[in-house]
């Protein structure tokens, strides 16, 4: 590794060391090449994965990441698909800026899909950004279609 790759390594480090979403940075691996980033190792949650990655991409110097993190949720975290699938239905019913009626939510082993269509970008980004912060998901999936005049 040159130096200039292990100064992003480090200041990767220091930016997911400096998350409060993060508990334990300390377990995510990071290895730059180049001004491409890898990161490794296990999360407690799609949020934290998706914080991670964040951080990652934010740093300068870096241009690309790549996720290997895992999720692995804890037992007070895991939660049924039926269960996860009504928090979902629930956060998306409370959502202001989209009408939830035309939106379908599967879940599979904590996997979430979100089906159906929206009216603008926003609302497909909105109702993502809602369902990656349920207790006990693991991933999601956006298949909303983006579908004007609805």
């Amino acid at each position: 590794m040159d130096s200039t790759e292990d100064q992003i390594t480090a200041d990767v480090r220091a930016e997911l060391a400096t998350d409060p979403r993060l508990p334990y940075p300390d377990e995510i691996a990071v290895e730059a090449f180049g001004s491409m980033v890898t990161l490794r190792g296990t999360v407690g949650s799609f949020a934290q994965q998706r914080a991670a990655l964040k951080n990652a991409e934010r740093t300068r110097g870096v241009v690309d990441v790549l996720n290997e993190l895992q999720v692995r949720l804890l037992d007070d975290d895991r939660r049924l698909d039926a269960e996860i699938r009504g928090a979902v239905l629930q956060r998306l019913a409370w959502a202001p800026d989209f009408e939830a009626d035309f939106i379908d939510v599967e879940v599979k082993d904590g996997w979430v899909t979100l089906k159906g269509d929206v009216d603008h970008q926003f609302q497909s980004d909105s109702a993502f950004e809602r369902v990656v912060r349920v207790r006990g998901v693991t991933g999601v999936t956006n298949e909303l279609r983006v579908v004007e005049g609805l």
